[in-house]
């Protein structure tokens, strides 16, 4: 074990709720009382960011929960000022646990005189002193490489695989996992293989950001229970609009697993009024009210897998081993049946 004393937890903003949730689920696997550490994130009649922690952290090893979402200038800002302040008060290591790292979308320079804003933040983190980061679904697995310090992305499809496997116990022969775009192939393979479903693609074509011109379905899903999967969910066209031509192509159902609710706009009554049965997404962004409230959005727990997470890069131990379903099994006992 290494020689930092006890893994101290702080939070801004962005998403207590997740942050004090880990907290607790910290507590139930150590035996002992783990607490948010004692500080304030506040703001100036300027809109300036203030930060203040009132414990001693000198030596300790620091994890900052922090998301980048919406709005994620403010949450990042405060994700720097919060390395700072550890920084400066002699922490001995600071991890950036970020559920949703913001800016993951600019990830490459699609057209001329764009930039790469994921590395510029990237740069900006490592810059603030933080020294490891520790996210869930990163939109591009090589934004990894943009950082120069240790990065730990965990995945979300094993804790769908268990649901999926609670919701649709004894239809599991008829399940077809679909990939909204070619981009996402590699993500819904991977649950695919996990829950033994075959695969399909909605193909799309989009004329500029937000808008889709066309979709074309690969594979056949005519009687099947169609379940799409992505990272993130922003206004949800895309979602709303794949889910239609799935049901016209004769699917019976359609439900979706996505990692991050971004929900931003009329996402969530586009959802309502869609086809789809369920949308299912993590807290790694607090959810609104309204989200909240919808009859079809269902949300999972990330604490348990980010507090197992944040234990094993505490004690030197695996992180990777939290992508096999037989280590989640007793992380998520209790929340699902299998």
């Amino acid at each position: 074990m290494p020689n930092f004393t006890e893994p101290k937890l702080i939070s801004g903003n962005a998403n207590l709720p997740l942050a004090k949730s880990i907290a607790r689920r910290m507590s139930m696997h150590r035996g002992t009382s783990q607490h948010l550490v004692d500080a304030r994130v506040e703001r100036f009649n300027d809109q300036e960011i203030f930060v203040e922690v009132y414990e001693n952290v000198r030596g300790e090893d620091m994890f900052i929960i922090q998301p980048t979402s919406n709005p994620a200038n403010d949450n990042l800002m405060e994700l720097l000022i919060i390395t700072d302040a550890l920084r400066r008060s002699s922490a001995a290591r600071i991890t950036a646990v970020v559920p949703y790292f913001g800016y993951a979308r600019q990830d490459r320079r699609s057209k001329a005189r764009t930039p790469i804003s994921a590395k510029l933040v990237a740069n900006m983190m490592v810059e603030a002193g933080i020294e490891r980061v520790l996210t869930l679904d990163l939109h591009a697995a090589q934004i990894q490489g943009f950082f120069d310090i240790p990065v730990d992305n965990l995945y979300a499809s094993p804790i769908f695989a268990l649901d999926i496997q609670d919701q649709f116990e004894g239809r599991m022969d008829n399940l077809m996992v679909v990939s909204p775009d070619v981009g996402g192939v590699a993500r819904a393979r991977e649950l695919a293989k996990r829950i033994n479903a075959p695969l399909s693609i909605v193909d799309k074509r989009r004329e500029k950001p937000g808008e889709v011109a066309e979709m074309t379905v690969i594979g056949s899903v005519e009687g099947k229970t169609c379940i799409i999967v992505d990272d993130m969910c922003d206004t949800a066209g895309t979602l709303c609009k794949a889910a239609e031509v799935l049901m016209e192509h004769g699917a019976v159902e359609v439900h979706a697993y996505i990692s991050h609710g971004v929900m931003s706009g009329p996402a969530v009554e586009r959802v309502t009024k869609s086809v789809m049965k369920s949308l299912v997404i993590t807290d790694s962004i607090a959810p609104t009210d309204a989200v909240k409230n919808a009859p079809n959005i269902r949300i999972l727990p990330t604490a348990p897998i980010f507090a197992q997470a944040i234990l094993n890069i505490w004690n030197g131990t695996s992180v990777s081993s939290l992508f096999e379903t037989e280590s989640l099994d007793p992380i998520y006992e209790g929340i699902f049946k299998v």
